[in-house]
């Protein structure tokens, strides 16, 4: 067997938080290593137009801004391993990861940035018009349905907030839901029920998402929907759908280790990106489940490089048998 190697930072995941987290670290002499995971470059990847990411003035393509993010963190010296975690040992530094290739590494400290995934329908036409007219995030995607009809799927408290965001921007919004009534907080029932460009259908599910396809072109025209009662079908029009049926965070490598809310989502401490146990971080959606959006992921990711550097300059200045640390010396002058 190969005998483990030592990294000073290992980052697992490679969304936005995972890119960020990488460029800061590396900025700081940390070496750190990117272990890219399943899915590179997260859910990025699999969204088509980008134009709520500062700093564009222009559309620009989710899968393009995740492959400037790891130019940008390989410029400045980071490692990336195209490899999968299958095993971390939180239990005691430095933490021991393996990975699908049979390598192990043993990480003085450790940002998890595995994100999460959208729970999709499972149709075979869902994933064939994903990016081009199915979307799971309104606040992402909403602007782009400006006068235009579309449906959400959920019933819950996240369907719900969507189809009241998406009120702001298309002129028909209908929820879709499998049950007679839906599970989301009252307040929100009550907001949705009095808005009048919103129309629910109940006991139904999609069947198919039909749409026409030209060349590369692709576009949803509306949605074929099964009456989960009698079995009765019908179609409805529309340019765009939202699937909002909940979250999945990619926590499950950590689970029994690290603690988690009911959602599965990792906790961190109040205003940081550090978890219960000293020298793990975590950061973007894998600990996220209220903003899921790219710009707030990469600034998870960067305050958890940050908290890594101090972390380890502190720890670097106890071994060099310094007495005091760098904040009690510069109170006294003496650093």
């Amino acid at each position: 067997m190969t005998q483990a190697r030592t990294v000073r930072v290992a980052i697992i995941g490679s969304g936005p938080a995972g890119w960020t987290a990488a460029i800061y670290a590396a900025r700081a002499s940390l070496n750190p290593v990117v272990i890219a995971g399943i899915q590179p470059g997260g859910q990025l990847t699999i969204t088509t137009d980008v134009e709520n990411y500062p700093g564009f003035a222009d559309t620009i393509q989710g899968p393009w801004l995740m492959e400037q993010m790891q130019a940008q963190a390989l410029h400045v010296g980071t490692e990336v391993i195209h490899d999968i975690v299958v095993s971390a040992d939180l239990s005691q530094r430095p933490f021991r990861l393996r990975l699908d290739s049979g390598e192990e590494m043993l990480a003085e400290t450790v940002i998890i940035s595995t994100g999460a995934q959208a729970k999709w329908l499972g149709l075979e036409s869902e994933a064939a018009y994903q990016g081009f007219g199915v979307s799971a995030c309104a606040t992402c995607d909403g602007f782009f349905y400006r006068g235009k009809e579309v449906v959400v799927v959920g019933g819950g408290n996240t369907a719900v907030e969507e189809a009241l965001f998406l009120t702001n921007f298309a002129s028909k919004v209908t929820v879709v839901h499998r049950r007679d009534e839906f599970r989301a907080e009252k307040i929100l029932q009550d907001r949705l029920f009095a808005h009048p460009k919103v129309e629910v259908i109940w006991n139904s599910a999609i069947e198919e998402i039909v749409g026409v396809v030209d060349g590369m072109a692709k576009n949803v025209t509306g949605v074929r929907l099964k009456n989960v009662q009698d079995g009765s079908t019908r179609e409805i029009p529309a340019d765009g759908v939202f699937i909002a049926i909940g979250h999945a965070p990619s926590s499950e490598l950590f689970k029994g280790q690290l603690e988690t809310n009911a959602g599965g989502y990792l906790r961190v401490k109040p205003g940081t990106a550090s978890t219960e146990i000293e020298g793990v971080w975590a950061a973007g959606d894998v600990t996220d489940d209220v903003y899921r959006q790219a710009v707030t992921a990469a600034g998870m990711g960067c305050m958890a490089a940050l908290e890594v550097s101090r972390f380890l300059a502190e720890e670097d200045h106890a071994k060099a048998h310094n007495p005091i640390s760098h904040a009690e010396a510069e109170k006294i002058g003496v650093w």
